[in-house]
């Protein structure tokens, strides 16, 4: 624990007491007459006896405790005085002096201001009551002390009535610097306020923040503790203990500077003022008073040592005032000074960069805990009260750090082996379409590919698989405002293509294979390939135009993790997106709907059952994609709708595509016109036999049962699709058919084939 100690005007060498004084002149020390008088006020004794008479009386009692520092002072003056005399310098003019023992007591030092107040050439010791003191003659013209602030307050108090000037040697009580209370006082030594500065500067340079003070119980014990608490406060120096001793004490170690002589005097009319602009000059130094009276000189640090059991006193430093700096001369002093730091004077532990204090519950400030900065938080120097707050958006921070690091910007990018591995599986969904899309053109002619809608209708839904499989690519790498627009554009517009061909297909086929009247004509009216192919993709282009042009999507950057920026598309418009994956899935209802209806068609050549499959899948996955897109966050959220439409994509390509392409290269024999006829009177027998059964069930209610040829108008499409492969064919299977119905129930009434 450091100590802090407040100098003490020590007395060592008692004497004998001075007798009381009987007249005014017994009460001077030193006096020497001449034309301008200086007074002085010296603490030459230690202190002033206590009156043993009761009651007590109103005299000036007996002074002991020798003081020969201070004597040693008063000869200084004396001695200045006398070579200014023995000079050319105030030609014609002799300097005289009152010197006054105060005996460190205010009520001496006061009864010395009086008489220094008194009237010039007066053969009493009379004060006059003035209200204007401008023409009043004292005796005295200026007065040299006194030594403790105390005494110099009160003093300087008296003499301010007429602007007598003082100059103190070694008061240094701040308040003296109040030109409105002390007007007339001047002091060749530093304030306390510097004093305590450079103290506070030197225990917060040694690192120490727990101390003790040891004060004196006088004015200026207490004015510079009162300044020294709040100059330690403001450094964050705690006070661990506050000692207060009596006001003088007597301690040899105390060296007292003799101060500088006055090195002239002037015209007494004009010696306040001059006084103010006097510069001394010492040793290359220049020495004045500033505007508050107080001198601009510095202090001398020094370092108390105890050496082989006695104690010595070493110069350090030295502080400047005005820069507020210590001067340290050479290397020895400079290792001293910096040896104050392995002092420790601390309460707590010092936090390290990356902590910060956490006050306990002492009353203490400078008693903590040190706490780690927590995540997003830092400290970059030592004992900081709080932990600074990185920027969320750009900067994050680990437990314990000394510094904010700038957040890695990431996205789906094209080395990640997740991407890689998707773009795999969208470029060979590629090469499937582009070997799809061979295989059909060098086959174009057969029934297969004929049955499958004829090559454009092919070709349209291979080119949308193909965008789709190529849209995966736009999720991938940085984001740009393009990609973002593009991507849920290209694909929505593409699968909703695909689906609507899908549909045409699936209604094309349920129209062929059906033998209800009513059924087919609503279907034949409703059949219009192209312009249905038109509307339904033409209203996805409006959905996503509307969508583009009034909340398009945008990159956006998401700081919501704590380490690193997402880069992502937002999609501007959660509505707009729904509504595009809506429709769609509406199409894909219809689809799937027609589709089952188809389902138990011939089996080579009807694809609805696949398509049922494959719309299947397409619901399956994008029933999946909501719930787990909604609740994903991060660069591989793209990564989610790339598998959402790699799956619907290659299902509905699979189901659709690659039963046919078995057929044309494995099963080469059933891909022929007369297999294909075969099968459609297999059929057309089977479904004709199955209508038979059902209307002779129908007529066993009935009495009257008749025969009748069979209609020709209510022909089923699939032999109107036939007509195109082979019209005599199909008019022998419907004669055939007719022929075998008749043979198995000669009475029963046939509906339509």
């Amino acid at each position: 624990m450091a100590l802090l100690i407040i100098p003490i005007i020590c007395f060592v060498i008692p004497l004998a007491a001075t007798q009381t004084c009987q007249t005014p002149d017994d009460f001077v020390t030193a006096t020497s007459p001449g034309h301008v008088i200086i007074g002085g006020l010296f603490a030459i004794h230690e202190k002033m006896l206590s009156s043993e008479d009761y009651p007590r009386r109103p005299e000036i009692q007996k002074c002991v405790g020798f003081e020969i520092s201070i004597f040693i002072q008063t000869l200084a003056m004396i001695h200045s005085i006398e070579m200014i005399n023995n000079s050319t310098l105030l030609s014609g003019i002799k300097l005289g002096y009152e010197i006054y023992d105060t005996c460190t007591e205010v009520t001496v030092a006061m009864a010395a201001a009086l008489r220094f107040l008194s009237k010039f050439n007066s053969s009493r010791e009379i004060v006059e009551f003035k209200c204007d003191y401008s023409s009043y003659m004292p005796r005295v013209k200026a007065v040299i002390g006194a030594g403790y602030s105390e005494i110099t307050m009160a003093v300087s108090r008296v003499l301010n009535l007429q602007l007598m000037p003082q100059v103190s040697y070694e008061s240094t009580a701040e308040i003296l610097s109040d030109k409105i209370r002390f007007p007339s006082f001047l002091r060749t030594v530093p304030s306390d306020f510097y004093q305590t500065k450079a103290m506070a500067n030197l225990i917060q340079k040694s690192g120490w923040n727990w101390i003790g003070i040891i004060a004196t119980d006088d004015d200026y014990g207490r004015l510079a503790l009162s300044t020294f608490a709040v100059q330690t406060t403001a450094n964050n120096v705690c006070i661990a203990f506050k000692e207060i001793l009596p006001a003088f004490l007597s301690d040899d170690t105390i060296e007292v500077r003799i101060n500088e002589t006055l090195d002239k005097i002037i015209a007494e009319a004009q010696l306040l003022d001059a006084l103010k602009n006097v510069t001394f000059i010492d040793e290359g130094n220049s020495f004045h008073f500033d505007a508050h009276g107080d001198m601009n000189t510095g202090y001398d640090v020094v370092l108390w040592k105890e050496i082989n059991g006695h104690l010595a006193i070493t110069k350090i430093a030295q502080y400047d005032l005005k820069n507020d700096v210590f001067i340290i001369t050479d290397q020895e002093t400079k290792n001293e000074f910096r040896n104050l730091k392995k002092i420790q004077s601390k309460c707590s532990k010092e936090c390290s960069p990356g902590q910060m204090k956490k006050t306990t519950r002492s009353q203490h400030i400078c008693c903590y805990e040190c706490v780690n900065c927590p995540e997003n938080h830092y400290s970059n120097q030592t004992d900081m009260d709080h932990c600074l707050l990185c920027n969320n958006e750009t900067q994050w921070a680990p437990v314990r750090s000394t510094a904010c690091f700038e957040k890695e910007v990431e996205y789906l990018n094209w080395n990640d082996s997740f991407a890689i591995l998707l773009l795999a599986l969208s470029l060979l969904g590629i090469l499937f379409v582009l070997a799809i899309g061979i295989i059909f053109t060098r086959n174009l002619n057969t029934p297969v590919v004929k049955s499958s809608g004829g090559l454009p209708i092919c070709f349209v839904i291979l080119l949308c698989h193909f965008l789709n499989f190529a849209s995966t690519g736009v999720f991938i790498g940085e984001p740009q405002d393009f990609t973002c627009k593009t991507r849920q554009t290209l694909f929505g517009v593409s699968f909703t293509l695909c689906i609507s061909c899908i549909l045409v297909k699936s209604l094309k086929i349920l129209l062929a294979f059906s033998f209800d009247p009513k059924l087919q004509n609503f279907l034949k009216c409703l059949y219009k390939p192209i312009p249905i192919i038109f509307t339904c993709t033409g209203i996805q282009v409006v959905i996503c135009t509307i969508w583009l042009i009034f909340a398009a999507p945008a990159v956006e950057e998401n700081v919501s993790l704590p380490r690193v920026i997402i880069l992502e598309c937002e999609e501007g418009s959660i509505l707009a997106f729904g509504t595009m994956l809506g429709y769609i899935a509406i199409l894909a209802f219809i689809c799937f709907i027609f589709a089952f209806k188809g389902r138990k068609l011939p089996e080579n050549y009807n694809e609805a059952k696949f398509i049922t499959f494959g719309m299947l899948i397409y619901f399956i996955a994008w029933i999946t994609f909501v719930p787990v897109y909604a609740t994903t966050f991060g660069k591989y959220l793209p990564a989610v709708e790339i598998i959402v439409i790699l799956i619907s994509n290659y299902g509905i390509l699979c189901c659709t595509f690659f039963p046919k392409c078995y057929v044309i290269l494995y099963k080469q024999e059933t891909n022929t016109k007369s297999a294909f006829l075969k099968m459609i009177y297999s059929y057309s027998s089977h479904s004709a036999s199955s209508l038979a059964t059902s209307h002779v069930s129908l007529d066993s209610t009935s009495s009257n049962i008749t025969a009748a040829n069979p209609s020709t108008g209510g022909k089923p499409a699939a032999w109107q699709e036939s007509k195109d492969l082979q019209p005599q064919a199909f008019a022998h299977m419907c004669r055939e058919n007719a022929t075998s119905i008749s043979k198995i129930s000669p009475r029963k009434r046939i509906s339509s084939i």
